[in-house]
């Protein structure tokens, strides 16, 4: 635990009263870097298809007109997965996010484990995507990192970053298993991490104590919220994500705006 312990420090600061009050400019990014940020990384930790090829030159554009704290990690993991062939990018991405436990993409995961509460930390996300008028498929979680990334790069920053905040101790986790597992996305968690305030001493200790004693487990289901019903609609899904990690699961479109990179 001792370089656990290390690289944490590393992350954590005091927080001024001022990033406290305005948590979603503590990185001291704007809103266009952050959008900009959080698309691309949304758009590297998607499943790697053509499709994926096909976004490479819009974003190393953004992430060139990016300040380093984020620009040099979205671009360390860009230049990693493209010296990969596809299949073999493929092979690596499904062994990194879809079968492992601590390289799961879902976030509440991490803070709720496979425990009842989980149903309810999903229906919060999928309510903040409402409140923002974006509607999540019964067929998908909120809670998969690339979809949050969407949603706050595309519809709305505040929410999705109060999502990131509230899951930080497991995007931590995330970031430093595939920085210890030198994975090519781990640019991509450091980039995240970067738009988001210092680690507290609450947030380190969360994170300790999630790679010692992993997420909570229960075994009796998610009945108790049946009367509700998004914890409903989501009860069939969540007990399978930490094993099945879906890489389908996308938001809806980018505007167009994002692709033109940082406005100075």
């Amino acid at each position: 635990m001792g370089l656990l312990s290390r690289l944490l420090e590393r992350r954590g600061a005091e927080v001024p009263l001022a990033h406290k009050r305005d948590p979603l400019h503590a990185s001291g990014l704007s809103d266009v870097e952050l959008r900009a940020t959080w698309i691309c990384a949304s758009w590297l930790l998607g499943y790697p298809d053509t499709g994926l090829l096909g976004q490479v030159d819009v974003i190393r554009r953004l992430a060139d007109d990016l300040p380093e704290q984020t620009g040099s990690g979205l671009l360390a993991s860009l230049e990693a997965i493209g010296a990969l062939p596809l299949r073999e990018l493929q092979s690596r991405y499904v062994d990194t996010f879809d079968t492992r436990r601590r390289g799961c993409l879902y976030l509440t995961y991490f803070s709720q484990g496979d425990t009842r509460r989980r149903g309810m930390a999903l229906v919060r996300i999928k309510q903040d995507f409402r409140a923002a008028g974006v509607e999540v498929g019964n067929n998908e979680l909120p809670d998969h990192l690339p979809t949050v990334l969407e949603f706050a790069a595309a519809h709305d920053a505040e929410r999705g970053a109060k999502i990131l905040r509230t899951n930080r101790p497991g995007l931590e986790l995330l970031r430093l298993h595939l920085q210890e597992t030198d994975s090519p996305w781990h640019g991509v968690l450091d980039a995240i991490s970067e738009t988001l305030p210092p680690l507290d001493v609450d947030d380190r200790e969360a994170v300790m104590r999630l790679a010692a004693e992993g997420p909570d487990d229960e075994t009796v289901g998610l009945d108790g919220y049946g009367q509700e019903e998004d914890a409903a609609a989501v009860a069939t899904h969540t007990m399978a994500a930490p094993s099945s990690c879906d890489h389908d699961a996308t938001a809806s479109a980018v505007p167009i705006e994002l692709t033109k990179g940082p406005r100075r």
